[in-house]
């Protein structure tokens, strides 16, 4: 088994079977586990959130309104509280191969609404690997203060194991790549910032007085 120190250097142990320990390899991939959650719950009962690998918007929502999309614009906040904003900035920051940060993120959202002390576990060591890990091609960059608190943290998940880390990563969100975000092309053809107004009409001109028959002018001193 490794330590803590060891697994935080990429440190992984032999396999074995599927356990709780965060720190243990387990064999289970994060696919089976959401299809074992779900078999959970059975037919006709309502199915889980939706995590941070699956679709967040779905077939058949309604598309956000004009009003919406531009108060993105205007609040960071307001962006990641929508699910059609998260899905748009999600893309944009694929585009600046960053798109770990919020998929981090949104992770750590769904770890906070697990109650099950098993499956907090179980998200939380998964999160570590895929966000944490030096290893990890998806690594969030963290601080080295943060990085040891999560060390810490992991010893006995919770899920609020990962809030401070979650908190760097937002706030690096918002200060580098929302700016860019709200000016690139793609928001802003979104928001139809970019068509210009239309500008008013010029008022017509009054029609030209006819000319005087040449018949009808005198000639001042003429017999």
């Amino acid at each position: 088994m490794c330590s803590l120190a060891a697994l935080a250097r990429g440190c992984r142990p032999a396999a074995k079977p599927c356990c709780l320990c965060w720190c243990c390899c387990c064999s289970c991939s994060w696919a089976k586990w959401l299809a074992a959650r779900g078999a959970e719950a059975g037919p006709g009962k309502k199915p889980r959130d939706a995590g941070p690998h699956e679709p967040l918007l779905l077939d058949g929502d309604a598309p956000p309104s004009l009003e919406e999309v531009r108060g993105w614009g205007q609040s960071f906040e307001r962006l990641m509280r929508s699910a059609a904003g998260r899905k748009v900035f999600r893309d944009f920051l694929r585009g600046e191969y960053s798109e770990e940060n919020i998929m981090f993120w949104l992770a750590c959202e769904e770890l906070k609404r697990e109650s099950d002390p098993d499956a907090v576990e179980e998200k939380a060591r998964f999160i570590y690997e895929d966000y944490i890990s030096i290893l990890s091609p998806k690594e969030v960059s963290l601080d080295s203060r943060v990085r040891e608190s999560v060390n810490r943290n992991m010893v006995e998940p919770t899920p609020h194991t990962f809030d401070e880390a979650q908190l760097q990563i937002y706030t690096l969100m918002h200060r580098d790549s929302y700016p860019r975000f709200v000016n690139s092309p793609l928001y802003k053809t979104l928001a139809r910032l970019s068509a210009p107004e239309p500008e008013p009409a010029a008022p017509a001109a009054p029609p030209a007085a006819p000319a005087a028959p040449l018949a009808a002018v005198t000639h001042h001193g003429a017999p």
